[in-house]
């Protein structure tokens, strides 16, 4: 089977580190993967915003440059969202009915990364080796649109030498929902505020996600508040093997140990 890698807009341009560990990660547990260079962005916040004609040209590229692969993985359930919830709003807005049986017609083929090595690939130990005390953030789009569940948790559970530690009030939004954050900075900052506190309460050294974008968020303000966790997409860290050895210090952030800088 062909099987494509869409690596999303974020990662490809902030977070290349991602996709480089999604095809480490497929052809070790067997999978050859693809890499289309004419892929794009998925659409999804010109979505949010209201154009509905510009998210149905980004959808007529997707169908084209990924249309004839077996199997579409993304390492981000908030991309993977797109063409599951708003390419056929986008087609029914611009009357395209080529694109609404497109659409159809490539939707199955569409599978969030954890979603695909569990349930289509039937494996929960990614043989990752990972060292560190680790906190995980279930991203909206994961929880209530995608509906990946345990997914995640189970894959990092399998994971050895893991210190999984459980994050206060997890399933609460991190404030990015991307141009959310923009549009309504100052509500966006406190609800990132509290999940900021939240992920400090866990005493983790390493917050993970399946969403760089909330992960940027997060990092973000973490880094703001001098605090030494480091953000990291779960791929990465499914990734890891024992050869790896384990990650090194954030660069330029003192370790802060029972609230006092060292």
């Amino acid at each position: 089977m062909r099987t494509a890698l869409f690596v999303t807009c974020i990662n490809d341009v902030l977070y290349p580190g991602t996709g480089q560990a999604a095809v480490k990660l497929l052809r070790r547990l067997g999978v050859e993967v693809e890499f289309p260079m004419a892929q794009s962005c998925c659409g999804q916040m010109h979505c949010n915003t209201g154009y509905r004609a510009d998210t149905a040209k980004l959808a007529r590229h997707f169908v084209k440059v990924l249309g004839d692969y077996d199997r579409i993985i993304m390492p981000s359930a908030s991309c993977g969202q797109a063409p599951r919830e708003f390419y056929m709003k986008a087609a029914e807005a611009t009357g395209d009915s080529k694109l609404a049986l497109d659409t159809q017609r490539i939707l199955p083929k569409i599978r969030e990364i954890t979603e695909f090595i569990t349930d289509d690939l039937g494996i929960h130990d990614t043989g990752a080796y990972f060292p560190h005390r680790v906190a995980y953030h279930p991203t909206c789009h994961s929880l209530r649109i995608q509906r990946i569940g345990e997914r995640p948790l189970m894959l990092l559970r399998a994971v050895r030498g893991i210190d999984l530690v459980e994050l206060p009030n997890a399933t609460e939004c991190c404030g990015f929902g991307g141009t959310f954050s923009v549009k309504n900075g100052a509500v966006s900052g406190a609800m990132n505020g509290d999940k900021a506190q939240h992920v400090r309460e866990s005493g983790a050294d390493v917050l993970t996600a399946v969403d760089n974008s909330c992960l940027m968020n997060i990092g973000g303000r973490l880094a703001k508040d001098r605090t030494a966790v480091r953000s990291m997409h779960l791929i990465e860290i499914l990734a890891r093997t024992q050869a790896d050895g384990p990650i090194g210090p954030m660069p330029g952030v003192p370790v802060v140990a029972a609230g006092v800088a060292s």
